[in-house]
């Protein structure tokens, strides 16, 4: 029988996964609470459920996220 590990295959060219956060905080080396910041000044972000479940899960595509940042970091250097 072929374990986990065994299993998994890669994604297909171009595809990436959406982060969680814990994985955003560490690509950018930030606190939750300055991603937090971020999801309230408008960041994208695809809001989930787990079925039986009133929290949410978040997650983040990170290729929106860098647009996202750049658009901030031009409006920042505009004003």
């Amino acid at each position: 029988m072929p374990t986990k590990s065994d299993r998994r295959v890669p994604l297909p060219a171009g595809l990436l996964p959406l982060l969680t956060q814990p994985e955003l905080e560490t690509y950018y080396g930030v606190s939750d609470w300055t991603v937090l910041r971020w999801i309230e000044a408008g960041m994208p972000v695809e809001r989930l459920r787990k079925t039986g479940q009133r929290k949410e899960v978040r997650r983040f595509d990170l290729t929106a996220v860098k647009a996202w940042m750049a658009e901030q970091d031009q409006m920042a250097a505009a004003s």
